[in-house]
């Protein structure tokens, strides 16, 4: 798991080449901001997922996911929201892994995840290897907009 700003990301990633494609185009969306949707940026292996959601309120229940296909690049354009991390052998999973969605969701024991402040500008990158809880209040609930870049996990060796 990888927390910065969209100007040190490439820094903090420079050993993962696959994220050159991925952090130029986020840097264009983050001046020009695209609408909401899925925008192809090399075929299946990277794609940026463009959304707008009112956060959940910070007294509901924290739902976790990951992901074994794709690594999640997660950056706010508007809004402020919070978002769980943990590690995966922490996640405790709720439901079948779906291959075709490349999603399994499930519960994470409070001692074991940390919550994440993301802010316009702030960019998460979640691997394989990490569980989230994405849009969470962050105080109190807010309207955000999103970029989730998915980039093929075998692009990450």
């Amino acid at each position: 798991m990888i927390l910065t700003d969209i100007d040190r990301l490439g820094v903090e990633a420079r050993n993962l080449p696959a994220l050159n494609t991925a952090l130029a185009w986020l840097k264009d969306a983050a001046r020009r901001p695209p609408q909401d949707g899925r925008v192809e940026l090399d075929g299946s292996r990277v794609f940026a997922i463009v959304q707008t959601y009112t956060t959940k309120d910070p007294a509901a229940p924290l739902k976790f996911e990951a992901h074994r296909k794709y690594a999640d690049i997660q950056f706010i354009l508007a809004g402020r929201e919070r978002c769980g991390w943990a590690p995966l052998n922490a996640l405790a999973a709720t439901t079948h892994y779906d291959e075709a969605k490349d999603i399994v969701f499930g519960e994470v024991k409070p001692e074991s995840h940390a919550l994440l402040p993301l802010a316009p500008g702030h960019a998460a990158v979640f691997f394989p290897s990490d569980a989230h809880a994405p849009g969470l209040a962050w105080g109190t609930p807010d309207t955000v907009r999103k970029i989730v870049i998915k980039i093929a996990a075998g692009l990450l060796a």
